[in-house]
């Protein structure tokens, strides 16, 4: 068995999926964190240009995923990025929306 199957040994297979959805709703939030700095916005600014709240906007960089396309669209539009650049970001982050 790998190192990376032996961390994961311990726990139940059904318990995986989980770990991967957290992990990787982690990695987006990490990212969507760094396009807003990158903007030069605060998470307040951000949050008012998407029409969100802040508290949604930080629990979205801290993991809990957009699940909707239209939020997706506005945190773009806030960001000025392409609706097609956060989308290959889903894509790539794809496992942290599976339930």
């Amino acid at each position: 068995m790998s190192t990376e199957l032996n961390m994961f040994a311990s726990l139940p297979s059904s318990y995986l999926p989980e770990v991967r959805r957290q992990s990787m709703g982690r990695f987006f939030g990490s990212c969507i964190r760094g396009v807003r700095k990158g903007a030069g916005l605060s998470i307040e600014e951000a949050a008012r240009l998407s029409g969100m709240a802040a508290s949604g906007w930080t629990a979205v960089e801290e993991g809990s995923v957009p699940q909707e396309v239209n939020q997706l669209r506005a945190m773009a539009g806030a960001m000025e990025i392409s609706f097609d650049e956060i989308s290959t970001l889903v894509l790539v982050c794809r496992a942290a929306w599976e339930l």
